[in-house]
C-alpha cells in the first residue's frame, strides 16, 4: 500500500536509486519521483514489480491543462505507470469547476490507462470544495483521490481521509501523503480509508510496524 515518495526540489541521483532499492527490498507499489528522474527509476526497478510514479502539476496546480498533457505524456513515454497529478486548486477556489475537470480529464486521457491520483491540497480546501473536487475527478475518470502534496503546510489528516472514503465510489482509491512518518499515523490512515500511503519513510514505517506485531 506503500509508495516510496522523493520529491523534495534538492533529491539528487544517488538518493533517487536508494529510494528504488528500498522500494524494491520492501516491495512497495510504487516509487514516486520527480519527473526528471522517471527513466532513471525505470532502470532501476525493471524487473521489481514496483511501479514507478512520476508528479505532474507539481507542487501548486496552476499550470494550463495542455502543459500537463505534456508532461504526462513524457512521463509515460518514458515508463511511468502511475501519474500523481495536483488539481488546479486557483480554479477550484474561483468556482471554475469545467476547468478543474477538463485539466483532470486530459491528464487521465493521456495517461492511457495508467493510474492517475489527483492531489486536492486539502489544507487549501473547505469542506464543500474537497467534496466537489471528489465529484468532478470521479466523473473525470481518474483513480484516486489524494490528500496532500506535502509541501503546502498541510499535510493529511484522518478526518480528510474519512471524508473522501465517504464521498467517493468504491472504485476510486484514497492516497493519504504528507506528514505520515510513522507506523502510528499510517494505520489511522488506513483505518480511516486510506487504500494507499505516500511517505519519504517507507522502510521505517514497515520496520516500526513489523516490530509492534512481534511484540
Amino acid at each position: 500500500m506503500i509508495d516510496h515518495t522523493l520529491i523534495r526540489p534538492t533529491a539528487t541521483q544517488v538518493e533517487v536509486v536508494k529510494l528504488c532499492q528500498e522500494a524494491g527490498a520492501y516491495h512497495f507499489c510504487a516509487a514516486c519521483v520527480p519527473p526528471i528522474y522517471v527513466p532513471l527509476a525505470v532502470q532501476h526497478l525493471k524487473d521489481t514489480g514496483v511501479r514507478v510514479g512520476a508528479v505532474v502539476g507539481f507542487p501548486l496546480g496552476y499550470q494550463n491543462p495542455e502543459i500537463k498533457m505534456m508532461e504526462t505524456a513524457l512521463a509515460i513515454r518514458e515508463g511511468a505507470r502511475d501519474i500523481d497529478m495536483v488539481m488546479n486548486i486557483a480554479a477550484m477556489k474561483s468556482g471554475d469547476f469545467s476547468l478543474v475537470k477538463r485539466d483532470i480529464e486530459g491528464v487521465v486521457r493521456t495517461a492511457d490507462g495508467a493510474t492517475v491520483k489527483v492531489i486536492l491540497e486539502t489544507c487549501y480546501l473547505i469542506e464543500a470544495e474537497k467534496l466537489k473536487a471528489c465529484e468532478i475527478l470521479v466523473e473525470a475518470g481518474a483513480h484516486f483521490a489524494k490528500t496532500s502534496t506535502g509541501l503546502a503546510g498541510g499535510g493529511a489528516t484522518v478526518e480528510d481521509v474519512r471524508l473522501l472514503r465517504r464521498h467517493l465510489p468504491h472504485w476510486v482509491g484514497v492516497k493519504a501523503a504528507g506528514g505520515i512518518r510513522d507506523c502510528q499515523t499510517a494505520m489511522a490512515m488506513i483505518e480511516a480509508g486510506a487504500n494507499r500511503i505516500g511517505t519519504s519513510t517507507g522502510p521505517a514505517i514497515v520496520d516500526s510496524c513489523r516490530a509492534g506485531v512481534r511484540g
